[in-house]
């Protein structure tokens, strides 16, 4: 950049007023002169003392109509159409002023002067400050990197505005679909039909697509997600209306597509009735209130208005976290909720009982649970400990404490499992039923659904990862399938499903079709800018993403399950089934829980698995004392 330019840009902020305002001084007095010498014909003029006076009366008053106008509050790389508006009112004043004063002072000031001056005043006073950002517009395009802008609506036009007066990105061109709005001009972009996209990308070799386009249905958006990755660029979007309005996020502050993007899946609206049922003016219990699950849990239930919300976690950062966020929410929505951060493992009784007791819990969401499959395959003492005595202590705490409600979290990895952690969920499912047949003063219901979005297990943020680092992906089975949730959506119907609930009632999420891994992996790469490698390729270094197939884990499904059975049925809501399932009577049960707690204190592996495969759980995999001798091995 020019020098001295660089060193104006550099200084303080009140030196560059300074010089401004003398470069004003200077060119004010300037342009009254060439004023009057343009109408006199001569060069130099000769004045008189009048001509003086009122000459630096004129300049003097401008510059305080200048400032009270806000000039030189305005910074010059910044200006735009407004500060040349101000300008033009401020040389008008000061033209008037210029007409007063050589009326009164009876100095020589031709009717014709004041015309001449405002034009030269708004050449001299204009015309720099507009070099100057245009100057520095094109210094500082150079370096940022290109990027295309998609809609030419509101949202599209205050983005073009923010990002060229920002340091991030440059935008050459807005893109829309509206033949209407093809070739306007936009804060000097031209906008341009989507059909022209690829000619757009060769001219402009830009690095991203910013979708600025929140006001159009799901449907219309994942269509045009789905049209605009088919081009070899990263797509991102900019934060809702709702999210600016509420100072969560900037306009210029893009982010990549959410996970409902990358799902294209459509969320039933929420029964708000039956939100609220188990909730409003309640003490509700939350356990695993810090993981993936549970936290959104305890997101939804705290809208509905909860007297209090007792946050039960094992781990001290994640409680320390969520109980952050709840007192955040709790302040933000002016809710008078007593918020509760418990620590303590749900494998101790009697600290889950005082809690229920001493808060008068009356709902309980038992979200605590050991999920990772190839985890609990090795740790399958802790795994039965933590998902089925621990649920069994909760639902014995719950009923002596006189808890009304108590809803389950379940897993479709408890249907016909085929590893460690889906038979465990599947013998907390069966003595939750086995106690709902014994007692009638709790109400135990248990909600089963799979595989949510943006968990601590789920494979988007392991996929994001892995692409950002170049690759490769790893996917583990090329046919691998699973169902896929929203993390909001699940916890809401979660909610809903135990308020509708009659005693051991087992209820199913409508998880829509089920995805393929593989095919969520390639679609992933796209729309972060690269394309997938294959044998053939002849892409750019850097430009492509492998994907490696590491092969099925121990005790891992190709395909889900949400059923048991035969017998599903329908509710009054449209994205929850009722299932009836085999059950054990508690005294078999009671005597199953017997063996294996002894089995379990003894760390007798090989018995609680066997005890686990015989359970009527619906164990269908290779069988664990095979596996064991495997790990042995």
């Amino acid at each position: 950049m020019f020098t001295p330019l660089k060193l104006f840009l550099q200084s303080q902020r009140k030196h560059k007023r300074y010089l401004t305002v003398t470069y004003d001084v200077i060119a004010l007095f300037g342009s009254l002169y060439c004023a009057l010498a343009i109408r006199l014909g001569e060069w130099p003029l000769t004045l008189g003392t009048p001509e003086y006076i009122s000459a630096i009366i004129t300049v003097m008053l401008s510059i305080f109509l200048f400032t009270k106008l806000g000039l030189y509050r305005a910074v010059l790389r910044y200006m735009m159409i407004p500060a040349l508006g101000h300008i033009f009112a401020a040389i008008s004043l000061s033209a008037i002023v210029l007409s007063l004063s050589g009326f009164f002072l009876q100095s020589f000031v031709p009717r014709s002067v004041p015309l001449i001056y405002a034009a030269l005043a708004y050449l001299t006073l204009g015309g720099p400050r507009i070099l100057f950002r245009t100057i520095y517009y094109h210094y500082n395009k150079r370096r940022k990197p290109n990027v295309l802008i998609y809609g030419a609506g509101s949202t599209g036009r205050q983005l073009a505005y923010s990002l060229i007066n920002g340091h991030e990105y440059h935008p050459v061109v807005i893109i829309d679909d509206d033949y209407q709005k093809v070739g306007q001009i936009i804060s000097g972009l031209r906008v341009h039909h989507s059909k022209d996209m690829q000619k757009l990308l060769s001219l402009y070799e830009p690095v991203k697509l910013l979708l600025a386009i929140n006001n159009i249905s799901k449907t219309k958006r994942q269509d045009l997600i789905e049209r605009c990755a088919e081009f070899p660029i990263a797509i991102q979007s900019v934060p809702s209306v709702e999210d600016i309005a509420s100072g969560q996020a900037r306009l210029d502050e893009v982010k990549d597509l959410t996970i409902s993007d990358l799902l294209g899946r459509t969320q039933v609206e929420p029964n708000l009735e039956l939100l609220s049922r188990n909730i409003t003016g309640k003490s509700v219990m939350v356990t695993g209130a810090g993981g993936s699950i549970g936290s959104e849990l305890c997101r939804q239930i705290i809208r509905q208005n909860p007297t209090t919300l007792v946050l039960f976690e094992l781990n001290e950062y994640n409680l320390y976290a969520i109980e952050r966020e709840m007192q955040s929410m709790k302040s933000s929505l002016k809710l008078d909720v007593n918020i509760v951060a418990s620590l303590g493992s749900v494998q101790r009784k009697n600290r889950v009982k005082h809690l229920m007791t001493t808060h008068q819990v009356e709902t309980v969401y038992h979200s605590a649970a050991y999920k990772h499959v190839p985890l609990v395959e090795d740790n399958v003492i802790e795994g039965v400990r933590n998902n089925v005595f621990g649920t069994l202590f909760v639902a014995e705490a719950a009923i002596e404490a006189g808890v009304k409600n108590f809803t389950l979290i379940s897993t479709d990895k408890a249907v016909r499992p085929t590893n460690i952690m889906g038979t465990s969920k599947r013998m907390a499912e069966l003595l939750l039923q086995a106690q709902a047949d014994k007692q009638s003063s709790t109400t135990f219901t248990i909600v089963r659904f799979g595989n949510v979005l943006g968990s601590s297990g789920s494979v988007v943020p392991l996929f994001k990862q892995q692409i950002k680092q170049g690759g490769p992906v790893t996917v583990t089975h090329p046919d691998i399938t699973r169902y896929f949730m929203l993390i909001p959506e699940a916890a809401q119907l979660v909610i809903q499903a135990g308020a509708m609930a009659h005693n051991g009632q087992v209820f199913l999420l409508d998880m829509g079709k089920p995805v393929k891994i593989l095919d969520l992996a390639e679609r992933m790469i796209k729309l972060m800018g690269y394309s997938v490698k294959n044998g053939q390729s002849s892409g750019k270094d850097g430009d492509e993403i492998e994907i490696q197939f590491t092969g099925l884990r121990p005790g891992e499904k190709l395909y889900e399950e949400l059923l048991i059975g035969d017998n599903v049925e329908g509710t009054f809501h449209p994205a929850i089934y009722s299932a009836k399932e085999e059950k054990l009577s508690w005294e078999e049960m009671n005597r199953l829980l017997d063996e294996l707690d002894e089995s379990c204190h003894l760390f007798q592996i090989e018995k609680v698995v066997k005890l686990l495969v015989d359970a009527p759980t619906g164990y269908t995999g290779k069988h664990p004392l095979a596996i064991l001798d495997e790990q042995k091995q």
